[in-house]
């Protein structure tokens, strides 16, 4: 992949653009100074800071602070970016904005580490983790920082948004708001892997994590790895390339690539790397974490943070906003907007900027910083009636629990059938079925519009069951949880069993006037709404895999993360059912191996699948 590619997709995850203008509002409004902070073991971080050049003594401002992996450039002191801070909103009002490259990565010092393992009781100045960095970072700028108020916030989109929220466990006394944004919080479940499933789709990005650079530097040093295609066509190239043991001939030295592998379970490579645990009661600042409903990335990251400190510290400020976005794109105006094909209205980005983002940094960082500010405890945004709705806790305190079941005749119904009976399928992972029509997004960073595509493709394969209700005569809106229980077999060892929520579109849906794809109608659409992979191996323990016994009925239980969502009058619920995902999912070899990342060409076989007819997702359901 061509690095100026690579670029332009890591944009989402960067503050600042990377792109430079001679005549920018940051550059007339700011002054900008580089600095080296020291960390308590002596390392020292390159910081960027852009102060505000009506700041004085008399008129100070709170400092908005963002700590990346994925550089602060533009670097040299003459040098500005288009925007700075979350939004052209908040720079027009004024902060001092603080960036920052983390241990290892470009002009900072330090050695990088993927996901820095947190240490809860730190015993010296050896003892580091993003926490303590975030801790001294804001320790050296409200002392040295000019004409800054004492206040600080956080707020980071993506890998950034990991570092916010492992900023909350610094404890500093001066960090008022932190703003975690499509946050991953373990790599065994969301980015890289879904429920210990590798995501085959995410290849492409292993040299951005998995090369060390030799010194501080203000380039890329990662890109001789990059893997050089002879097509646009990923799916064939990752069928092509087989098994994925093969792909060691690209990454023999990524140290990333090597430590997945290795670790296939959830060890305590994977443990010490997750977040959410290390949350516990005392959390100081107000906290409002955000994502997207159609983020291919990081879903589960925003609603486990969330809910973890709820849970944790139920008197903490804690507030919660899902938009009708994918990674990221709440960062950047696009006018109309729009995911796959699907219009949900204009400006909703802008609108988040100016009545959410700004308003909870404002009230914390400007005014009197108090409970009462403003802002519901959930800011959710229905993604089938298309507006933002807001809760006083999440999931919603009407919610009510409904089981749809998987009938073996293609009914998706509230009651179980007297004699269940059973669907089957035959599952080949020579033919797996895609995750997309769209392959001129296989080559991509990491996927993108499946998440509310077009499903037809998929249901009308032998290999996907289907599963519908007859045509709502009333909305039905799912708000909360969901929870796929699944009764199975099969006849080899093992399987993925992955579960779509999709709604079904009447036939006389008109399309929309923004439809980027004009060979696409939304006459009969049906549009993915949630989905999810298990991987069977791990359905008693993510640790500790498990092969099935050929054809036993098995239970499998997995979550598919939260929705809002209406089902409209005169549309249907569907629910499909496949074993392969591809290239989005790895294939499972379906025959039980230790590591599937070793698995030889011969322990990949077909099989015959079952799901019974007691099968059912459990749902929430809002009146």
């Amino acid at each position: 992949m061509k690095q100026a590619v690579m670029l332009s997709l890591l944009a989402w995850c960067t503050a600042p653009a990377l792109a430079q203008q001679a005549d920018s509002y940051a550059k007339a409004h700011y002054t900008k100074q580089e600095v080296y902070i020291p960390m308590r073991d002596g390392t020292k971080l390159f910081t960027a800071i852009y102060t505000p050049k009506d700041a004085s003594k008399q008129h100070k401002y709170p400092m908005m602070m963002q700590r990346t992996c994925y550089s602060i450039a533009p670097y040299g002191e003459g040098k500005y970016p288009a925007r700075l801070g979350p939004s052209e909103t908040m720079m027009k009002e004024g902060y001092i904005f603080v960036y920052q490259d983390v241990r290892g990565r470009y002009k900072s010092e330090g050695t990088w580490t993927n996901m820095t393992p947190v240490i809860d009781n730190k015993k010296g100045k050896k003892d580091v983790d993003e926490g303590s960095d975030t801790y001294d970072t804001i320790e050296w700028l409200t002392k040295k920082a000019a004409n800054n108020n004492g206040r600080v916030g956080q707020w980071g989109i993506s890998y950034p948004g990991f570092y916010t929220a492992a900023g909350i466990l610094s404890d500093h006394p001066a960090l008022k708001a932190s703003s975690p944004q499509a946050p991953i919080s373990d790599f065994f479940y969301d980015d890289f892997h879904h429920n210990g499933a590798f995501l085959e789709s995410y290849i492409f990005t292993f040299p951005v994590f998995g090369v060390q650079k030799q010194d501080t530097t203000s380039r890329a040093w990662y890109t001789a790895q990059n893997i050089k295609t002879n097509t646009k066509d990923g799916y064939q190239f990752l069928l092509d390339l087989g098994p994925l043991k093969n792909a060691d001939q690209y990454y023999a030295n990524n140290f990333f690539w090597q430590e997945t592998i290795n670790h296939p379970n959830y060890d305590e490579f994977w443990q010490k790397r997750g977040l959410p645990q290390h949350y516990k009661a005392g959390i100081k600042p107000a906290v409002m974490t955000v994502g997207g409903w159609f983020d291919a990335e990081d879903l589960r990251g925003p609603l486990t943070i969330y809910k973890t400190i709820e849970k944790k510290d139920p008197n903490a400020y804690n507030t919660l906003v899902m938009g009708p976005f994918g990674h990221g794109r709440w960062s950047r105006e696009t006018g109309h907007t729009m995911h796959s094909n699907v219009y949900f209205g204009d400006s909703i980005a802008t609108f988040y900027q100016k009545n959410i983002e700004a308003k909870f940094f404002r009230h914390f960082l400007k005014e009197d910083g108090n409970k009462n500010s403003g802002l519901p405890e959930a800011y959710m945004y229905d993604t089938g009636k298309k507006q933002w709705e807001t809760f006083a806790k999440w999931p919603a305190a009407n919610a009510t629990h409904q089981k749809l079941y998987l009938a073996a005749d293609g009914k998706l119904t509230q009651q179980t059938a007297p004699t269940p009976g059973t669907t089957t399928f035959i599952s080949d992972p020579l033919k797996p079925v895609p995750y997309t029509e769209d392959l001129t997004t296989t080559m991509g960073f990491t996927p993108h519009n499946y998440m509310s595509e077009d499903q037809r493709f998929a249901g009308r394969r032998p290999d996907v069951v289907v599963f519908q209700t007859d045509v709502l005569t009333e909305d039905v809106t799912l708000g909360g949880e969901i929870m796929a229980k699944l009764q199975v077999a099969t006849s080899s060892t093992d399987a993925d069993w992955v579960v779509k929520l999709i709604d079904v579109y009447p036939g006389d849906e008109a399309n929309n006037a923004y439809m980027p794809n004009k060979n696409v109608m939304l006459s009969n659409y049906w549009q993915m709404v949630r989905s999810e992979v298990m991987p069977a191996r791990f359905r008693n323990s993510f640790e500790k895999p498990e092969a099935m016994v050929a054809n036993q009925k098995t239970a499998v239980d997995f979550r598919l993360q939260d929705v809002l969502h209406t089902f409209k009058k005169g549309h249907r619920i569907m629910v499909q059912v496949q074993s392969t995902w591809f290239p989005f999912i790895a294939r499972n070899p379906q025959k039980f191996v230790p590591n599937p990342y070793k698995a030889d060409a011969s322990d990949y076989v077909k099989a015959t699948h079952t799901v019974y007819g007691d099968s059912f997702l459990d749902v929430e359901v809002l009146k």
